[in-house]
C-alpha cells in the first residue's frame, strides 16, 4: 500500500510540473543552447585544422596534395604528337607528280615514281608536289624540329633537311629561295622557301621534292600524311621485323677441290676480265660527262657533292 501511494504521488508532482508555463520554453531553450555549444565546438575544430596546415607547410599532409596536383596538370609531351603534312602552304592547289618508288605499288604507280634525266630512269625516294597552275608556291615544313642543313646542290638545287624526334629527318629541295638558316628551330606549318626548277627534276616543272627518313631510310610520304611520328617509327619497326625474319638464303654446298685444269681457267678469267677493263676505259670521254646521281636512287641529296 505504501509503494502505490508513493507512484501516485509522483505522478501527481508530474502532472502539476507538466502544468507549469515555464516548463516548455525551458526545454527549448536548453537544447538550442546545445546545438549553439556543438556548432561553435565543430567552427573552433575547422579553425584549428587550418591554423596547424598553414603553420607546417612541408607537412606530409600538404606533399600529398601538391603532389596528386603536379601530377594531373604535368603531361607528357609525346601524348601530343604532330601528324605529318604536306609541306605547302595551300594543300588544295597542290598536286604531286612524281610519286615515291615503291616496290609493292602497282605497275601504274611504279612507273610514275620513274625519274628520267640524261637518258636513264631513276627510282625516286621523295615526292614531287607541284600547283596545278604551275606557279610557284611557298614551302612549308612538314613537321616542328631543327635544320641541320641549308646546301645548293648542283642536280637537285637548293635543299633543306630538318631532324625531328626519333630519328625522324625530313628533306626539302629544288627550292628557289630559302628563307630558313641552318641550326634553327622551326615550327610546322613555317615557310622554309618557295619552290623552283632543278636539273633532276625537269619534268616536274616548278615544285618541290620532299622526302621522309626514319633512321636514313626513305619511306613514302603519301602513307603517311595526316599520320602521327608514332606510326612512322611503327612502319619502319614492321620493316625491320620483315627483314629479320626473312629466310636467309642457304649457302652452297662447298666443290670438290679444283684440278688444275680449274685454275688454269680461272686465272684465264681473270686476265680476260683485266683486258675488258683496260679497253673500256676512256679518260677523254669520262672528264665530259654529265653529272649524274646513284643510278639506285632519283634522289641522293644527302650524297650529292655540294
Amino acid at each position: 500500500m505504501k509503494e502505490e501511494g508513493k507512484k501516485s504521488v509522483t505522478k501527481l508532482k508530474f502532472k502539476r510540473l507538466m502544468r507549469k508555463k515555464w516548463l516548455y520554453p525551458a526545454l527549448y531553450l536548453s537544447v538550442a543552447a546545445l546545438v549553439l555549444v556543438g556548432v561553435f565546438w565543430y567552427q573552433q575544430g575547422a579553425s584549428d585544422l587550418e591554423d596547424q596546415i598553414a603553420e607546417q607547410p612541408d607537412s606530409k599532409v600538404q606533399d600529398e596534395f601538391l603532389t596528386a596536383d603536379n601530377e594531373k596538370d604535368t603531361v607528357p609531351v609525346m601524348e601530343h604528337q604532330e601528324n605529318l603534312e604536306m609541306p605547302v602552304a595551300d594543300e588544295k592547289a597542290a598536286s604531286i607528280v612524281t610519286k615515291f618508288y615503291d616496290y609493292d605499288a602497282s605497275e601504274q604507280d611504279q612507273e610514275s615514281a620513274l625519274v628520267l634525266y640524261n637518258n636513264k630512269y631513276y627510282q625516286s625516294e621523295g615526292v614531287d608536289i607541284t600547283r596545278e597552275d604551275g606557279e610557284a608556291f611557298e614551302v612549308t615544313a612538314a613537321l616542328s624540329g631543327t635544320v641541320t642543313e641549308v646546301k645548293e646542290d648542283p642536280l637537285y638545287g637548293n635543299v633543306i633537311e630538318i631532324t625531328h624526334d626519333e630519328n625522324i629527318s625530313t628533306v626539302y629541295a629544288s627550292l628557289e629561295d630559302v628563307d630558313v638558316l641552318a641550326g634553327s628551330d622551326v615550327a610546322q606549318g613555317e615557310v622554309l622557301g618557295s619552290a623552283g626548277r632543278n636539273s633532276f627534276g625537269q619534268a616536274s616543272g616548278v615544285h618541290v621534292h620532299f622526302e621522309v627518313r626514319s633512321d636514313g631510310q626513305p619511306v613514302n610520304p603519301e602513307e603517311f600524311f595526316g599520320q602521327p611520328m608514332s606510326k612512322i617509327i611503327e612502319n619502319a619497326g614492321e620493316e625491320v621485323q620483315k627483314e629479320e625474319e626473312a629466310p636467309a638464303e642457304e649457302p652452297q654446298e662447298d666443290s670438290e677441290e679444283p684440278s688444275e685444269g680449274t685454275e688454269q681457267s680461272s686465272d684465264d678469267a681473270e686476265q680476260s676480265t683485266d683486258e675488258e677493263l683496260n679497253t673500256d676505259e676512256d679518260p677523254a670521254g669520262s672528264e665530259d660527262e654529265e653529272q649524274s646521281p646513284d643510278e639506285d636512287s632519283a634522289s641522293s641529296i644527302s650524297t650529292t657533292q655540294t
